[in-house]
């Protein structure tokens, strides 16, 4: 079974850095051929966003108009933990950053969210 736990999320100052990681443990033992890792985040009374995707073969994908912003990358020692840099955030970027793993077997998918953690833009 996979579970995806999120961390590093807190309260920056605008203009701030932060990074947020999800560690999905249980994939390395999985059957899936491939995975992906997406990002979203959701604000109050706002719908969900998506923000950036990283397959397992490390291609990634952009919300377009978030480019430049975000960047998704995978952890150099553990393969299964991909984190998300967030740059010159201000207090429009502040809500629950949530991760979300899709694993592809054949056609067939499964989907594994984890719970989020709360970033914070304010001075």
């Amino acid at each position: 079974q996979v579970q995806v736990v999120e961390s590093g999320g807190g309260v920056v100052q605008p203009g701030g850095s932060l990074r947020v990681s999800c560690a999905a443990s249980g994939l390395t033992n999985s059957s899936f051929d491939t995975t992906f890792v997406n990002w979203y985040r959701q604000s109050p009374g706002k719908e969900r966003e998506f923000i950036a995707t990283m397959t397992s073969s490390d291609s990634t994908r952009y919300e377009e108009s978030l480019k430049g912003k975000f960047a998704i990358f995978r952890d150099t020692v553990d393969m299964n933990t991909v984190h998300l840099q967030m740059d010159n955030l201000q207090p429009e970027d502040t809500a629950v950053y949530i991760c979300h793993v899709v694993g592809q077997r054949g056609g067939h998918y499964r989907d594994f969210w984890g719970q989020g953690t709360q970033v914070t833009v304010s001075s």
